[in-house]
C-alpha cells in the first residue's frame, strides 16, 4: 500500500468551517475512486495548510488520480499548485475492522 501526502500552501488562512465547505464539495469525486482505499482531508492548527491523506493499493493507482487535469483542478480550487510525497505502507493498524493489514 502507498500514503499519498497533497499539501496546498494558503494564499489566505482557512477556518475548520471554510475548509469543510470545500472538502464536502470534492469529496464525491473520491467516492469509488479505483484503487482508493481511504482519503482524509486535513487543515493545519493555523489554517495556512491543507490538503489530503490519501490510502492507495498501489502507487500506480495514485499517479492515475493525479494526472494534470486534477493538477489544474486543485490548483485552481485551493490557490496553488499541490506538493505530493509518496509513502510506503508495509502494515496498517485498522482498530474499527479491530485488523492489521499488510500489502
Amino acid at each position: 500500500m502507498i500514503i499519498a501526502v497533497v499539501t496546498f500552501t494558503m494564499n489566505k488562512k482557512w477556518t475548520r468551517e471554510e475548509a469543510a465547505e470545500v472538502f464536502r464539495s470534492t469529496a464525491p469525486k473520491y467516492l469509488n475512486r479505483p484503487g482508493l482505499i481511504r482519503k482524509h482531508y486535513f487543515l493545519s492548527e493555523g489554517g495556512d495548510q491543507s490538503g489530503g491523506i490519501y490510502l492507495w493499493e498501489s502507487k500506480a493507482a495514485a499517479e492515475a488520480c493525479y494526472t494534470p487535469e486534477w493538477r489544474a483542478m486543485v490548483t485552481e480550487k485551493y490557490g496553488r499548485a499541490p506538493e505530493i510525497r509518496f509513502l510506503e505502507t508495509p502494515v496498517t493498524v485498522d482498530n474499527l475492522k479491530q485488523a492489521i493489514e499488510t500489502d
